[in-house]
């Protein structure tokens, strides 16, 4: 497992556009679809990875907790499927439903749109506001395997909590920390 954290892009940057199939339902998602959102939250995800296996039950109820508030939640997963079979749209298929996931879970094959949000590990987390403009870019909270703390979801929550309040989200963020997106290696 290669560790890395988030690479924090900056606050205020637009939210990259993206057209990609729901491994659960199979249709085409787009950031169009959720326009007009009170917030965004754009998580990159994956089936294999102990650090999202370590939130998933936290992630699956946030989400059903801020999308009642009017959140709009989108998970992607941008790993080479290849080489990483468990993390192949069938397997999210699987994930999403046995974590209850009531947000579209998406499969970026091509890995573009995790190049163009600046992704690099899972989980990595961004939240936008209703102009689709980066509010928040880090750590769901400080719970990492093994490290004893209760998963809670307090940094995602508190942001989520001010951007739906109309507030500004705290300027100290603490970069997401997980393994490295599985980048396809070049064709040689």
């Amino acid at each position: 497992m290669a560790l890395m954290e988030s690479a924090m892009p900056p606050i205020g940057a637009a939210a990259p556009e993206f057209s990609l199939p729901d491994a659960v339902t199979g249709k085409i998602v787009s950031l169009a679809d959720f326009r007009g959102a009170s917030a965004l939250l754009v998580m990159f995800l994956c089936r294999h990875c102990p650090f999202v296996k370590h939130i998933q039950d936290g992630i699956a109820s946030l989400a059903r907790v801020y999308a009642a508030r009017g959140a709009a939640i989108v998970a992607i997963s941008s790993n080479d499927a290849e080489e990483y079979p468990e993390d192949a749209p069938v397997s999210l298929r699987e994930q999403a439903k046995e974590c209850g996931f009531c947000f579209p879970y998406l499969y970026d094959e091509t890995q573009e749109v995790a190049r163009a949000f600046g992704a690099v590990c899972t989980p990595d987390i961004f939240l936008f506001d209703h102009a689709c403009r980066l509010a928040y870019r880090g750590q769901f909270d400080a719970s990492r395997p093994g490290n004893g703390l209760p998963v809670t979801g307090q940094d995602l929550r508190q942001a989520m909590d001010r951007l739906l309040a109309g507030l500004p989200v705290a300027d100290a963020q603490k970069p997401s920390v997980g393994c490295a997106i599985k980048w396809r290696r070049a064709a040689t």
